[in-house]
Order: structure tokens, then C-alpha cells, then sequence
């Protein structure tokens, strides 16, 4: 699936206008469809569309309705299916997830599930308490520890594994590490909440849940989406290369989880680091 779009364009500089070959990131719609219910009377909806960067479309999807409560686990997913359309701006871009009956999936509690922008109206004590509602797992009672020596090193452990960003300089990535600063797993997207949403989607596929022994690592920077997503699969840390929000700040000590920022040219801060 392509990644990457190569244009012409005209660059400004040392006073001058010359012509320049560049590369920038593909951003397309991708629409998550259910088909939920007992089967003797299966049901279809259109979930969501979220703009991302096409590729681990099936992380994204998995990881999408983990972290926002729709499957509690991985079995309740029984299948994905790419939908095939007449239409040529749809191609490739419609999943359809196949639920299984067990799931406790209720279309009247969406509206708590999606509220994970900035100019959402929720209000921090309300967000944090449906996040709560919602977690599956309890965070470990010790706090998450990696010696600053290894955590300094996992930006440039994840830098060299963002071949995309590395071409276009325009995606966000998230990044699993073990207790040993190994590097795991890597996805990137366009969206930084995509970015974890594919690759807690892809430990779903391989790791045994929750994420009590691993770390995660963000590209930008720390907000309540990323907190809350990466608590849903319970991840004891999050670490970011840039700032935290007032709210992913709050949201993490409430919690129990070690949240880093500015980790980045040899130094970084704790925000929290609380064990529950």
C-alpha cells in the first residue's frame, strides 16, 4: 500500500526560487465498519472514519477498538474484511470488522468512547473518570523502571526504524520497548493516536495483555488521547520526545503511570511516577 507521494515544487532559497523533487506522506480515509449481534440477527454500522496513512490498516482497526473499549480482548474479533467498492476514492479504504456474539458491544455507549480531541467540551475530571469505566487492566503496584542510560537511548532506537518519516519528515510514530530497552514493535501514521493505535492493534496479535512489562515511546508529544489509549492496554509507562498536556499529566498520575517527556539530547522529565 503506498506510503509516499512524489511531487514537484518550487523552493525559496538564498533568494532564489528553484525546482525541487520532494516527498510527502499519503493521508486517506479509512472507515471502520461492525457487524455485531447474536447470529440470528447480526447487525451492520459505520463506526468511524479516521485519517491516516494507509498501511497496518488491520493494527489500526484492532487497536482502535481496543483502546476505545469496543472488544475487551482479542477474540471478540473475529475477522476484518476489506471492502470492495465501485467507487475509486473508496478503494482500500473501508475495513469491515466481524465481531463475535460474545462481545459486549452496545452502539448506545459510543458517545463516551469518542471524545479523544483536544476541542472535545469534556471536561478533565469527566474524561478521566470515563477512562476509568472503561480500562481493562490495573496498573502494576511498582512503578515502571528502566535506567536513564537505556531510556536516553530509545529515541535513536526508534528514529532508525521510521524509514517513512526518514523520506517525507511528516509522520508520527509510537514505539514498544521491553524492560531491557529492546525495541519490539514500530508503527508510524500520519496521526499520532493512529500511530498507537496500530501498534497496541499489533500486540494484540503477538503479546499477552496487558503490557504490564513494556514501555511505550511517542514521537511527539504526550497528550490525554495517547495516555488513555496506552492505559487501555495497560501500559505501566509512556515517554515522549515532546511535552505532555495538563491533562495527560493528571490523567497519568490518577492512574498510577510513569509518564517522561522531552525525552530527547540527553536529558528528560518525570511527570509522574507513582505507583498506584
Amino acid at each position: 500500500m503506498q506510503q509516499i507521494k512524489k511531487i514537484d515544487l518550487q523552493k525559496f532559497s538564498n533568494n532564489k526560487l528553484s525546482h525541487f523533487a520532494d516527498a510527502l506522506a499519503i493521508e486517506e480515509p479509512l472507515e471502520i465498519r461492525l457487524n455485531y449481534g447474536n447470529l440470528q440477527n447480526r447487525k451492520k454500522m459505520s463506526l468511524a472514519v479516521t485519517m491516516r496513512t494507509p498501511g497496518n490498516d488491520e493494527d489500526l482497526t484492532t487497536g482502535f477498538l481496543f483502546t476505545e473499549g469496543i472488544i475487551q480482548e482479542k477474540k471478540e474479533l473475529l475477522a476484518l474484511q476489506t471492502i470492495v467498492t465501485k467507487h475509486e476514492a473508496s478503494k482500500g479504504n473501508i475495513i469491515l470488522a466481524e465481531l463475535s456474539p460474545q462481545a459486549n458491544f452496545d452502539p448506545a455507549t459510543l458517545e463516551r468512547h469518542f471524545y479523544t480531541t483536544s476541542s472535545c467540551g469534556i471536561c478533565g475530571k469527566t474524561s478521566i473518570e470515563a477512562v476509568q469505566q472503561q480500562s481493562c487492566f490495573d496498573l502494576p503496584i511498582q512503578p515502571f523502571h528502566l535506567p536513564p542510560a537505556i531510556l536516553l537511548t530509545l529515541p535513536d532506537k526508534l528514529r532508525a526504524y521510521q524509514s517513512v518519516f526518514a523520506k517525507t519528515g511528516g509522520l508520527h510514530a509510537a514505539a514498544l520497548f521491553n524492560n531491557q530497552g529492546e525495541l519490539l514493535i514500530v508503527r508510524e501514521d500520519i496521526g499520532r493516536h493512529n500511530a498507537v493505535d496500530k501498534l497496541i492493534g499489533a500486540a494484540l496479535q503477538t503479546l499477552p495483555f496487558p503490557l504490564s512489562n513494556y514501555l511505550i515511546l511517542v514521537s511527539g508529544r504526550a497528550g490525554f488521547e495517547l495516555v488513555q489509549k496506552s492505559l487501555m492496554a495497560g501500559l505501566p509507562c509512556l515517554a515522549a520526545v515532546g511535552a505532555p498536556s495538563s491533562l495527560a499529566v493528571e490523567l497519568a498520575a490518577e492512574a498510577g503511570m510513569t509518564l517522561v517527556g522531552f525525552l530527547r539530547e540527553g536529558s528528560f522529565n518525570i511527570y509522574n511516577m507513582l505507583g498506584k
